[in-house]
């Protein structure tokens, strides 16, 4: 690099550089912006930094959604169909039929934490077993809550509806999927499936705390409690047809939907045989004027060995030819069966 320097001896003699001369720059500094550690180092430098703190964030990300949804999931993941539940305390004077329901909600949506609209980022994202159980025991608590308004909770049909359970019964009709946000219905945020559920548990406590005060209705006449069981029945029956059609669907021994079916019966089974163990308490006297014990028992009995089957892997294998097992087929026949018992004792109950 050429260096111009003033001449001492040029126009002007005073020693200072004419216009336009380049100021003097020292060779070091020189150096230090264009050797190996210079300025094409200093350029790079940050690029450099930012790539790697992209893959030291992109491999943390990937780490902790790996976390999430496998040791999360496990920890989330829970299949309750535990016999020995009860509610904290029955109410006197109260249904016990109505205790049960309201604790089971209260189990789903507030211990066991609500699965079936969690969103893609939740860690039960991969879980499709407990999403369909929660789903079946909600099925089964809205019906029998409905069956309760339309029934037993009026006098002889000819009554109004009660209010409280006229309204725990719709927030439990709530569909099981609804987050936040769903976009296939509204852009604006809604108001949540376990939201829904918690309205309508409020509703059915404060009906069960009225009718132990003696302010609602419960009526244990032979017609009502005959109607609410037959009705159980008939949606019982509505799930062997489920059965039966993924059944003859799938491959080989697995079939896509067969635990998602399995599962969701399995929910909506335990909740039966939990809300009418209870019920059978609340009617005790007209099962036992009726010679419907033996029948009632193993009614329960029944339904209480569906709810028991725990298969590594739901298996759908075919009942004519395969050496392996179809666990759709086994819960049907526990179906089937206690079906068959309700409706004997809808039969005496008629009478």
């Amino acid at each position: 690099m050429t260096i111009n320097h003033a001449d001492p001896n040029s126009h002007g003699g005073s020693g200072r550089a004419t216009a336009g001369a380049l100021i003097p720059v020292p060779r070091d500094a020189l150096s230090d912006l264009d050797g190996p550690g210079g300025l094409r180092r200093f350029l790079s430098f940050r690029p450099r930094l930012s790539l790697r703190m992209l893959r030291n964030g992109a491999v943390l990300l990937v780490l902790l959604a790996t976390l999430n949804w496998t040791v999360g999931a496990l920890m989330v993941h829970r299949i309750d169909n535990d016999l020995t539940f009860s509610p904290p305390a029955h109410l006197t004077g109260g249904s016990r039929a109505v205790s049960m329901a309201a604790a089971l909600i209260d189990r789903e949506v507030n211990e066991n934490a609500w699965t079936p609209n969690d969103p893609w980022f939740a860690p039960s994202t991969f879980l499709d077993n407990m999403p369909s159980y929660q789903t079946g025991v909600m099925r089964a608590v809205a019906r029998f809550s409905f069956e309760l308004l339309d029934g037993i909770a009026r006098t002889r049909g000819s009554s109004s509806n009660d209010p409280d359970l006229e309204r725990a019964a719709g927030f439990l009709q709530f569909p099981p999927d609804f987050w936040i946000f769903n976009f296939e219905k509204s852009l604006l945020p809604m108001v949540p499936s376990e939201d829904q559920y918690r309205s309508g548990l409020n509703f059915l406590t404060r009906y069960n705390q009225r009718l132990a005060n003696g302010n609602a209705i419960f009526e244990r006449r032979a017609d009502a409690f005959g109607r609410t069981i037959q009705q159980v029945s008939l949606d019982l029956g509505a799930q062997t047809a489920a059965i039966e059609r993924t059944r003859q669907g799938g491959w080989w021994i697995f079939n896509t939907s067969a635990d998602d079916v399995f599962y969701q019966n399995k929910g909506m089974l335990y909740a039966y045989y939990m809300i009418l163990s209870e019920l059978g308490h609340d009617f005790e006297h007209l099962i036992r004027e009726r010679g419907l014990t033996l029948v009632w028992t193993r009614a329960l009995q029944n339904l209480e060995r569906a709810t028991q089957l725990r298969p590594t892997v739901v298996l759908n294998g075919n009942s004519d030819r395969s050496i392996f097992a179809n666990h759709l087929m086994l819960q049907g026949f526990y179906l089937k069966r206690a079906i068959l018992q309700l409706e004997e004792a809808v039969s005496v109950l008629a009478v």
